[in-house]
């Protein structure tokens, strides 16, 4: 294999190459080192690089190797979202208002470590994991390997744009209102909204309990392994298993119209959704136009968002330091009191149990994720906190009601629009990981996104 084909093998075969010894793990994190060197001046998807550490933590899965040591992610190199505490490294949420270095690996790294990852940095987010792309004051503006006046999605925009141009197996991501499925969306790669609970979160019920842990990878099998390892108690490879089980024959109900706000869905958008569409009846399955049962459901989701993002601000160690926009976002989060916010949780099971009742007669419910192609690197930069807000509610309607109803949710690479990555989206009941990791894999089989990669990205 050579190098290029090296780097975008995918966690899972990288796991395996380890395992055969048919590459080690320092020199995959060489080659990476090498990659983000040469590539990622443009990009802006790491905020840091620990080569060092990596390099040190890639010698002792070589030696753990050499043992007979035999984990799931020995020596696979991957990289975190810079909301994940990883000892001794500051944890910035994209913000120059950050404390200090963390002092242990939160729960998630740690099951991740456990499991043999070697951590080569921290990835770019926009502040406080706000927004549907990924700039900032703090850290720049990230961009998109697939085309760099587009953005790569956010707010784990940088977690994707490492991913797509191949500078780690892997990475982390974080999702309050699409923050995993639009980067993958814009990015070309797999992104699963695990349900809620299902990987340890920190801090744990980030805004008000929509948050939750996942990651962006490249293939269905990459997503599979990183859930079974860093899910809770799972049963060994149930993810894995159903990943590579073709799944039996589906009732899957499409969704176009976009829900709040009312918002034309681009052309190439609607052509590339019907498109996969086509795809899932010629492998059998029955795809019917039907739309949810949405009607007020936004009232148990934006309280929520509003005044988490007010009180992660309050959080802060040095909150002179943020954004104008943030400060904007938080105003408008203070002014939601916690009466509305403990009325919006109380109400959540009965929109999530008319929204789900669509699920009674549909095994799955398909959708764009976003209503429009990856949206220019810094289009919202500079805009305050209503004109950015109005602008992520029309680019993506159709992802942080999930959020609300705590289901799975998961971004597929569907067919490119004028050369630009379209992600659609598919969303099963409550506990279906399974069952969209088994469609999923169904899908990149007959679709074989993972041979796509970005241009000018070839390693020399």
């Amino acid at each position: 294999m050579d190098r290029d084909e090296l780097a975008f093998a995918g966690a899972a075969h990288q796991a395996d190459l380890v395992r055969r010894r048919e590459v080690s793990s320092r020199e995959l994190v060489l080659l990476y080192l090498d990659r983000i060197r040469r590539y990622d001046g443009e990009l802006s998807s790491y905020r840091t690089v620990m080569a060092e550490r990596a390099l040190a933590d890639a010698e002792q899965a070589d030696a753990r190797r050499t043992a007979g040591d035999d984990r799931p992610l020995l020596g696979v190199p991957i990289a975190v979202k810079d909301t994940e505490d990883v000892a001794g490294e500051v944890t910035t949420w994209g913000t120059a208002a950050h404390g200090g270095p963390a002092e242990r690996d939160n729960d998630f790294i740690a099951r991740l470590r456990a499991a043999g990852a070697v951590i080569l940095g921290k990835t770019n987010l926009p502040e406080l994991a706000i927004m549907g792309t990924t700039e900032g004051p703090a850290f720049g503006v990230t961009r998109n390997p697939w085309n760099t006046d587009r953005t790569p999605g956010g707010s784990s925009g940088g977690s994707a744009a490492a991913v797509a141009a191949g500078l780690c197996a892997a990475a982390t991501g974080s999702d309050g209102a699409g923050s995993i499925r639009i980067p993958a969306s814009a990015c070309g790669l797999v992104g699963l909204k695990p349900q809620r609970g299902r990987v340890a979160l920190n801090p744990p019920e980030h805004w008000y309990g929509l948050s939750v842990a996942g990651f962006v990878t490249r293939n269905v099998a990459d997503s599979a392994l990183m859930l079974d390892v860093a899910a809770t108690n799972p049963p060994p490879g149930l993810y894995s298993d159903a990943a590579a089980r073709p799944p039996g024959r589906l009732r899957v109900a499409l969704w176009l119209k976009t829900p709040f706000p009312p918002t034309p869905l681009d052309d190439g958008v609607r052509g590339s959704i019907e498109a996969l569409a086509g795809v899932l009846r010629a492998l059998g399955h029955e795809v019917v136009e039907r739309d949810p049962n949405y009607g007020r459901a936004t009232d148990a989701l934006l309280p929520r968002y509003w005044r988490g993002i007010a009180d992660d601000a309050a959080s802060m160690p040095r909150p002179d330091r943020l954004q104008r926009r943030t400060r904007g976002f938080a105003r408008m989060g203070r002014g939601v009191p916690q009466a509305l916010v403990r009325k919006a949780l109380r109400d959540e099971a009965t929109h999530a149990a008319r929204i789900n009742e669509l699920f009674g007669v549909h095994d799955l419910l398909l959708t764009p994720v976003s209503s429009r192609p990856p949206v220019g690197a810094a289009e919202w930069e500079g805009l305050g906190a209503a004109r950015a807000m109005i602008g992520m509610a029309r680019a993506y309607p159709f992802t942080g009601i999930w959020n609300m109803t705590g289901q799975p949710a998961i971004s597929v690479p569907a067919p490119p629009a004028d050369g630009l990555p379209i992600g659609a989206q598919l969303i099963g009941p409550p506990d279906s990981e399974p069952l969209l990791l088994s469609v999923a894999g169904q899908l990149e089989q007959e679709l074989r996104w993972p041979e796509r990669r970005p241009p000018g990205l070839a390693a020399p």
